[in-house]
């Protein structure tokens, strides 16, 4: 631990996997996990950078402190939240490296899944979620859930916005947006347990300028776009940078076009590594400039690598791959290749090319 300049803040050492990184005092281990980077970032459904008060939820960023600091290195005896713990001199983290953590985060996704709906063919999240990567990952190919899984009808909460209950995992993502950036919540959670519902008071309709915001914040496909519900995948969408100048207080005009040819068919704020907003926008940006000649492009968008967006990326210059090869390997031989017409097959000569002997 060592003093930094005259403002006295301390520094602490801290291992992730192996990995050494300095850190100033109040920093939690996610935090910890992102600045180094790489596989041993924790996967996390409901903490957010941008919002206070978030994370130790879904439990999805568990990790495992094999050596507590220097002063006290005993290990914690139980797997903890990485997004609500803080970092201590000489603590030293499993996370990828720990079968425990794997075992957990495999529990954890298949609780998650209980009732989460197999809508991913239709589902206009598809593409882009959190959920769908974490099942990649830690999901399993069957479920041991004999019970009905619960079931919500859609609730239009907005003009321009529909809520798929469910499709939520009660990350309460949405609620921190709605009391962080406007001046009256409407919703929220309701009931408990195995019961909690995200929905408004007596069907209230959220209505104020930086509600859209909430189908950004979303980690799965429960809040939806009702301007863009069902109109592409967004694998085919061109996404694009642009800015405009808003007038909005609040909102930075800096967003993503995702375009189908010269049609801007949604519009969302731009999003950091981790799929996080990196700053909010309002609902003119979002639902009512739709047409080209309201923003200035700057370019493509920027996707990490195994992203299904980047599908025949069109971001940089692909070049014809050639294999020098023999040409039967690749394309056959010739004849093989050579187009039969059924109606011309003469039916009364053998295989060998003699007549069928009719006698």
């Amino acid at each position: 631990m060592k003093l930094l300049n005259k403002k006295t803040k301390i520094i602490m050492k801290v291992t992730i996997d192996g990995q050494e990184i300095e850190v100033e005092a109040g920093t939690t281990i996610l935090q910890a996990a992102r600045r180094i980077g790489g596989e041993s970032v924790p996967p996390a459904m409901c903490y957010y950078s941008k919002l206070k008060g978030t994370g130790g939820k879904c439990r999805c960023c568990l990790v495992d402190v094999t050596k507590g600091s220097e002063a006290d290195p005993r290990p914690m005896p139980k797997l903890v939240a990485s997004c609500v713990t803080g970092c201590q001199d000489g603590m030293e983290v499993a996370s990828k490296s720990s079968e425990r953590v794997t075992e957990a985060r495999k529990a954890v996704t298949e609780f998650l899944l209980i009732n989460h709906p197999l809508d991913c063919p239709v589902c206009d999240q598809a593409g882009e979620c959190d959920l769908q990567n974490l099942s990649f990952e830690h999901g399993k190919s069957e479920t041991r859930f004999i019970e009905e899984k619960r079931t919500f009808e859609p609730e239009d909460i907005g003009d321009k916005i529909q809520l798929h209950m469910n499709r939520c995992i009660v990350c309460q993502r949405c609620v921190e947006v709605a009391d962080q950036l406007t001046d009256g919540r409407v919703h929220g959670v309701l009931n408990r347990g195995d019961h909690s519902q995200i929905s408004t008071c007596v069907s209230a309709a959220i209505d104020n300028e930086f509600s859209g915001n909430m189908i950004d914040v979303c980690p799965v496909g429960a809040l939806t776009d009702k301007t863009f519900r069902f109109k592409s995948r967004v694998w085919f969408n061109k996404p694009f940078n642009a800015h405009r100048e808003c007038t909005t207080p609040g909102c930075c005009g800096k967003t993503t076009l995702w375009m189908f040819g010269n049609e801007i068919q949604r519009v969302t704020a731009r999003k950091d590594e981790y799929h996080e907003v990196e700053d909010f926008i309002c609902n003119t940006c979002r639902f009512d400039k739709k047409e080209v000649s309201d923003w200035t492009i700057e370019g493509p968008r920027r996707f990490e690598k195994d992203s299904v967006i980047n599908q025949n990326n069109y971001t940089r210059k692909m070049d014809k791959v050639v294999i020098d090869t023999e040409k039967g390997i690749l394309m056959g031989r010739d004849i093989d290749r050579k187009k039969i017409s059924m109606s011309e097959i003469d039916y009364n000569e053998k295989i060998d090319g003699n007549k069928i002997d009719t006698k």
